[in-house]
């Protein structure tokens, strides 16, 4: 039998439904450094699979360097996959805000996009895991990604389970009042968690048709710039003014029978909030298209 993209898998909520497989990438549109240390790394980490719980995805394979992120993530929808991705850069934002007084994330979008055929799914995780160039020589010595968890049969020593931490323990290590006495993720003696037991490695190797040669011959090979282009820059390339507009009054028409202009400032918050969500848009360009002020857009975005 050859690999299925879509898996049957339990949430943390405890429901058992068909998963699809999504990217998402978390970069700037301006040069900025998210990780300036050790601590930031293994804050930036935690968020990922704290946020897992809280938005019902499973998280396949992730990397985290300097100034960006990548996830490899199993989810209902497309939708439950954007909402997680936000969740995460929120998190992460918060606490950037509060170590470093600076608003780092602003200019961060989260973009998803859907793997849609086998191949496509094998070249996004090669992608993703690959991304550790960015910031070392070595893939294999590289840490904030979860490629050592990756066909390895046992757990790494030297370890804790993460449900036996005591309350104030987890608050500690993974900055959360999150319950997870479920969980069967692994810290190592530093504290840091470790990608064994918390990446869904089984979908990865079944990608892969369980062969670690395979994998690595992917991991090897795989076109960075072509990956680059359809998983990161094509989908933050933003839409035409006139285009937008289209869409928008497409959208006015199909939910309150009217064009644009002529809507309430109430359902012109409400095609704001789709669009924002929807499209590679800007403050800017949202209130130039939907009329209303740019003070009222970021204030409804920033809601």
């Amino acid at each position: 039998m050859g690999f299925i993209r879509q898996a049957v898998r339990t949430l943390p909520d405890g429901r058992t439904v068909l998963m699809h497989p999504f990217h998402i990438s978390m970069e700037g549109l301006e040069s900025q450094i998210l990780c300036r240390d050790e601590s930031d790394y293994d804050f930036y980490v935690k968020d990922i699979f704290v946020c897992s719980l809280r938005c019902n995805v499973i998280v396949i394979m992730y990397a985290v360097v300097s100034n960006h992120a990548h996830i490899a993530v199993l989810a209902i929808c497309a939708e439950d996959a954007k909402k997680y991705g936000e969740e995460v850069k929120r998190i992460y934002g918060m606490y950037f805000s509060r170590k470093y007084g600076i608003q780092a994330l602003e200019s961060t979008d989260v973009d998803i996009q859907s793997l849609n055929d086998d191949q496509y799914v094998r070249n996004a995780l090669a992608y993703i895991i690959r991304n550790a160039l960015d910031n070392c020589n070595s893939i294999r010595e590289y840490k904030w990604t979860g490629f050592r968890a990756t066909f390895r049969k046992d757990p790494p020593t030297r370890c804790r389970l993460v449900k036996t931490l005591t309350v104030r323990e987890t608050k500690a290590i993974f900055h959360t009042h999150q319950n997870l006495k479920s969980v069967p993720w692994l810290i190592n003696e530093n504290n840091e968690l470790e990608p064994w037991g918390a990446c869904d490695m089984w979908y990865l190797e079944e990608a892969f048709f369980n062969n670690e040669a395979f994998f690595m011959k992917t991991v090897g090979g795989v076109n960075m710039a072509a990956m680059e282009e359809k998983l990161v820059i094509a989908p933050r390339k933003m839409i035409l003014d006139n285009e937008l507009l289209i869409l928008a009054n497409e959208t006015a028409q199909k939910w309150f029978s009217t064009p644009v202009s002529s809507l309430s400032v109430e359902r012109k918050i409400n095609l704001v909030t789709f669009l924002s969500h929807t499209q590679h848009t800007t403050i800017s360009q949202l209130a130039r298209v939907i009329g209303l002020p740019k003070e009222r857009v970021a204030a409804i975005l920033s809601r």
